[in-house]
């Protein structure tokens, strides 16, 4: 019986990890470099389909399996074929509306999260759902990705903002602390529409707020105690960490630079965004929120320290000497370490599953690794209870 709840997940997976790999492909095109695969329309879609296609679709999968009724896994299902319909020769309107069907599907699954939890965190988490929302329609309707990239930005960081505002309660926060979250998510909505009207305003809004919510979740976040552990708690408070100063650094950029909508600011605010910051946080919380949605086991090994390191050593070359001044050679190097660093990372958990399996249900893990993924889907017991700051 097990087993066969398994496969139905992991299917879900596989349109994101097509996107994901569509996704690097167009971002060695965009560096004017040889890729697998020469489609003319990767480079034109590479944004929305690593944003919604990949991630969101891990997400809505994650969020499917915490509600875990039927209907709930259209979120995932339509983000990911909107997502392989945007590098196939279907119609570009066609994945469009996969992307905003499966936005909307995602919405509707946050009211069913509401409905048993109305927290703070959970309210955090749909503003980001609307935002992708926003996106995806905006995108249909003829508005240019650069335009959109406050919306895609915010549809990613709050959403990891709320998973991280439910860990705060652990740490037993000041009073006011989730408040101020969300009236800086809310802040966020606000700045992404002023920078839609009036771009020169709502741009250095969106860096100040941005700034802000790095200050109050750098200040509060367990990572800051679990450094200085050892094993799985280090490497996610290592990972954390280093994503918040990238997003500290795609602030910076906004309230100095104002709106940046081509060139190297704009390459450096989205790749501090979804590089620095998103895939950070994705490698730090893979071997607890996958285990929980696809019942596999993936036991933290130190190699996974590796391609993170490597993560974050290309992305400051791209960014810091390529970017900051313009250095073409650069970016191309930086953004191919960047490349390796996901793929190696995915080498790494693979393994790691792998010798999981080889050893079987019978044999006991060793003790670097974490406990076993519960059968319940993650939240914020299980993440908690894995990194040592629940019994």
């Amino acid at each position: 019986m097990e087993n066969r709840r398994v496969a139905p997940r992991s299917a879900f997976l596989m349109p994101a990890g097509a996107a994901m790999l569509a996704g690097l492909d167009g971002a060695l095109l965009l560096l004017g470099l040889p890729a697998p695969v020469d489609l003319q329309r990767l480079p034109e879609v590479h944004g929305p389909v690593m944003v919604l296609g990949f991630v969101g679709t891990v997400v809505a999968l994650e969020r499917a399996v915490a509600v875990g009724r039927r209907p709930g896994f259209a979120a995932p299902l339509l983000l990911g074929a909107g997502g392989l319909a945007l590098v196939s020769p279907l119609p570009r309107v066609i994945g469009q509306l996969g992307l905003l069907l499966g936005s909307l599907a995602l919405g509707w699954l946050y009211t069913r999260v509401w409905r048993r939890q109305p927290a703070t965190a959970v309210a955090v988490q749909a503003t980001g759902a609307a935002l992708a929302v926003a996106a995806a329609a905006l995108w249909a309707s003829g508005v240019s990705i650069p335009h959109l990239a406050p919306c895609l930005a915010g549809f990613l960081v709050l959403t990891i903002t709320g998973e991280r505002l439910e860990l705060l309660r652990v740490a037993a926060p000041p009073r006011g602390v989730e408040d101020a979250v969300l009236v800086l998510a809310l802040g966020w909505c606000a700045a992404a529409v002023l920078g839609l009207l009036w771009p020169a305003v709502g741009y250095p809004v969106l860096g100040a707020v941005l700034l802000l919510l790095v200050g109050v979740l750098m200040r509060h976040d367990v990572a800051r105690r679990t450094i200085h552990s050892t094993g799985l708690p280090r490497f996610m408070a290592v990972a954390m960490l280093s994503g918040y100063l990238w997003l500290a650094v795609a602030g910076g950029v906004w309230l100095a630079a104002g709106p940046v909508l081509s060139g190297t600011g704009y390459d450096a605010v989205l790749h501090s965004v979804f590089l620095g910051f998103v895939m950070s946080m994705i490698m730090a919380h893979a071997p607890v929120i996958l285990p929980a949605v696809v019942r596999r086991p993936l036991p933290y090994h130190p190699v996974m320290l590796a391609p993170l390191a490597l993560l974050h050593v290309s992305l400051a070359v791209r960014v810091l000497i390529g970017d900051a001044h313009d250095v073409p050679v650069a970016v191309q190097i930086g953004g191919v370490g960047n490349i390796v660093a996901l793929l190696g990372f995915l080498v790494v958990a693979a393994g790691s599953v792998v010798r999981a399996g080889r050893r079987g249900p019978d044999r006991p893990a060793r003790p670097r690794d974490p406990d076993p993924a519960p059968a319940r889907p993650a939240g914020p017991t299980t993440v908690a209870t894995t990194i040592g700051l629940r019994p």
